[in-house]
């Protein structure tokens, strides 16, 4: 079983953002797209602060975020990197794979959203180039992506109010499957 400490704090700002921005868009009733929990079971609680200090994972989880898009499922994992590159060694497992693949065999949208911390940028990568870059490194090569592979006309942008409006882009993705 995997642990949980401070380092489970990480990408909450980015979750914090997400969060916000499903809130608008279900007052909006442009979709309904929910955070799942990771089951912990707590094992240190400091009580003066009531705050979890060391906790056990109760099984893997599989992503950040499900819902509904305008009637279309949708799936997706929030991740955060400081520097120009996104470790997918580090940041994505098998089971997150396994999930997000049979998620699109059920006629899903699976992706992620990264934050690029240092150049203040949001970004969108449909499943199929996660799935590239995944064989890649199974195959021995490259662990991580640079940002300048990723494809710029996926950038997240902030739109009124809405601090990660990534409804476009799945927009994006959905048209570059029907081609």
């Amino acid at each position: 079983m995997g642990t949980w400490n401070s380092r489970g704090l990480r990408g909450s700002f980015l979750e914090e953002l997400i969060n916000m921005t499903n809130e608008k868009y279900r007052d909006r009733k442009l979709a309904l797209i929910q955070k799942i929990p990771t089951p912990i079971t707590p094992i240190d609680i400091d009580h003066k602060s009531r705050h979890i200090t060391l906790a056990y994972f109760e099984k893997k989880s599989t992503v950040d975020y499900i819902g509904v898009v305008q009637g279309i499922p949708v799936c997706f994992d929030a991740k955060e990197c400081a520097i120009d590159r996104f470790s997918v060694i580090n940041n994505v497992h098998q089971h997150q794979m396994d999930f997000m693949s049979e998620f699109e065999q059920q006629e899903g949208i699976s992706f992620l959203l990264i934050y690029f911390k240092g150049r203040d940028c949001f970004m969108y990568l449909p499943y199929a180039e996660l799935k590239k870059y995944w064989d890649r490194m199974e195959a021995g090569g490259r662990k991580s992506i640079r940002f300048e592979e990723l494809d710029p006309s996926f950038e997240i942008s902030t739109y009124s109010g809405t601090y990660v409006h990534y409804l476009e882009q799945i927009q994006m993705d959905i048209d570059r499957r029907a081609n």
